[in-house]
């Protein structure tokens, strides 16, 4: 579904990404490993069409996407930002349908909410959090509450941006359970940036690993710990020793 071919970006002598080759297939889960700094955000922005590469192709469904008409192609899209991004000045419930109060995807106000208050319950929220404001939620539920927006206009493909940062152990398996059982009910396709191997083994049926701007490897999840590749084993088993050199 989603195809980059030989996709290279540099910003002045700061090479992000070198010639990267991934594809990520129609309902399947991806997800990209690799240290702060390697270029898993700038990869996701240029998948998006907001950052342009320097060289490659990026194609969904094999339209490349920097020709394609941007509300339409946006709008099969869903997103989990990594601090939940939610707007402070509105109501969980305006949060979670901000697509559908606005542009080509609008409802009735009416009709809006109940797909909010919907989705709201899918992520485990009572009815009552609607009303409320971002600031009187915890951080899992601002998590939650952001999974329920990227979910909210049923989009083709959903990306999530460390969806575990700054959660404990226990609210962070209980939104990756989430991810993995929403993704397989709606049939989407996944593309996950994170640095928490608890979350690629539960929501990955593959992984790529991105280190200095190049994909070191990419397989099945089930072939993570004998993969063979010196990058992937220091990373999944946190040694300083290896090639991946520690930032003191």
């Amino acid at each position: 579904m989603i195809d980059l071919s030989h996709v290279s970006k540099a910003f002045g002598e700061n090479h992000v990404l070198r010639d990267v080759n991934l594809t990520i297939d129609k309902g399947s889960s991806m997800v990209i490993i690799g240290g702060s700094g390697t270029g898993k955000s700038v990869l996701l922005k240029c998948i998006l069409g907001l950052v342009p590469p320097d060289s490659g192709t990026i194609t969904l469904d094999g339209q490349d996407v920097t020709k394609a008409d941007r509300d339409a192609f946006l709008a099969r899209f869903g997103m989990l930002f990594q601090g939940a991004a939610l707007f402070d000045s509105l109501p969980v419930w305006q949060n979670v349908a901000f697509r559908l109060l606005r542009g080509s995807l609008k409802k009735p106000r009416d009709e809006a909410r109940a797909v909010a208050i919907e989705k709201l319950r899918r992520v485990g929220l009572k009815p009552d959090v609607a009303d409320r404001l971002p600031a009187e939620l915890s951080g899992g539920m601002q998590k939650r509450v952001g999974l329920a927006r990227a979910i909210a206009a049923e989009p083709e493909i959903i990306f999530f941006d460390e969806p575990t940062t700054g959660l404990d152990p226990i609210m962070a398996g209980v939104i990756n359970e989430l991810i993995r059982e929403i993704v397989t009910e709606m049939g989407a396709t996944a593309m996950t940036i994170t640095h928490d191997m608890t979350s690629v083994r539960a929501i990955a049926d593959r992984v790529a690993m991105l280190h200095d701007g190049v994909i070191q490897w990419t397989g099945p999840v089930s072939q993570l710990d004998s993969s063979g590749d010196p990058y992937v084993d220091q990373f999944i088993s946190g040694r300083a020793e290896g090639p991946i050199e520690a930032v003191r």
